[in-house]
């Protein structure tokens, strides 16, 4: 994406006296160009990740084994100059083996608690529904209010602060269902598909041209942790206007009214989308949002917060398509 610098009949830039997006906007070419660097195609899930981490939201990538899930993940942190840690969910997996446990010093005759792998900035949660109930439920405090709290002691984590997680939508033996709960802490759920058959040949080439060459290490930090937080607070000056917010609670209202949905959004979800339509419009080069950015927005932040009634699931209908119709059906705003 570029940033479109217009200019009016005086060739003054129709962007003067607004906000300054275009470092952000420089951040995210580098950062897509080192991600690039190994990933083939893939252009609108880096959108949404890049939107996200904007946001100050948490994503769930979901889709078939081998399709590089996790390795979109782990470059997206490597690009940033900070806190990395992986967690992979298995159903043996404790809370304490997330969040930390306390421990007792015989010498000093008291306890200390040691940080979990939580506790870093990006979190890479592989497989999140391979762990039971108990350990996903650890995650609630964390993703929602930012902080921990083990034995009446808070500890909040250092921003900026990100869950990106990895789920196969296909396979169910020995998974554990995400309940509506933990998915709704979930700013996107992002649903990467196969690559084209001309992508494919492409990361066939690359294959065999890289030979035993290890793909992370072609990808090197191009922006600090500081200037995504700064990013983050510029983010949240983009300007709305409030014939956009109705347009946002429209659609939202829809889902809680529509025969084809047997649970509609939560507030929760409009808030979402006023989020990340902000910081898809600041990516996009501009500092105040369109109903274009809310309706590019509305699919990766409700299709896993709406459920179908079970006739509508048996037909083989995907929440995507219902949450499609609804945007159709509200008027734009003019």
């Amino acid at each position: 994406m570029e940033l479109n610098n217009q200019t009016n009949d005086d060739g003054k830039s129709l962007f003067e006296n607004r906000l300054n997006v275009e470092e952000l906007n420089h951040a995210a070419f580098k950062i897509r160009n080192e991600i690039g660097k190994v990933i083939v195609g893939q252009e609108r899930v880096l959108d949404y990740l890049l939107t996200a981490l904007l946001a100050n939201g948490h994503v769930l990538l979901e889709g078939v084994p081998g399709i590089a899930k996790t390795m979109i993940a782990k470059l997206l942190s490597k690009c940033v100059d900070t806190g990395f840690s992986r967690i992979q969910f298995t159903p043996d997996l404790m809370p304490s083996d997330v969040l930390g446990t306390m421990v007792f010093h015989s010498a000093r005759s008291d306890f200390e608690f040691n940080k979990g792998p939580v506790f870093s900035n990006f979190v890479l949660i592989d497989e999140v529904n391979r762990a039971p109930a108990k350990t996903q439920a650890a995650l609630f405090e964390v993703m929602e209010e930012r902080q921990v709290t083990i034995d009446g002691q808070t500890h909040p984590m250092e921003r900026p602060f990100i869950v990106l997680a990895t789920q196969n939508p296909v396979e169910h033996e020995g998974t554990y269902r995400l309940p509506e709960a933990q998915l709704d802490r979930f700013l996107f759920k992002i649903k990467i598909d196969y690559p084209s058959v001309d992508q494919e040949v492409t990361i066939l080439q690359n294959t065999q041209e890289r030979g035993v060459a290890m793909e992370m290490d072609q990808v090197s930090p191009v922006i600090s942790a500081e200037e995504i937080v700064d990013f983050q607070q510029l983010v949240t000056q983009v300007k709305v206007e409030h014939d956009i917010l109705s347009y946002i609670a429209n659609i939202v209202e829809k889902t809680r009214n529509n025969s084809s949905l047997f649970l509609g959004a939560s507030p929760r979800a409009s808030i979402a989308i006023l989020k990340s339509a902000k910081a898809f419009a600041a990516l996009e080069g501009r500092d105040f949002v369109t109903p274009e950015d809310v309706k590019e927005m509305v699919v990766p932040v409700l299709n896993h917060r709406v459920i179908l009634t079970p006739e509508k699931e048996m037909e083989g209908l995907k929440p995507e398509n219902v949450i499609k119709r609804i945007v159709d059906s509200v008027d734009v705003p003019r």
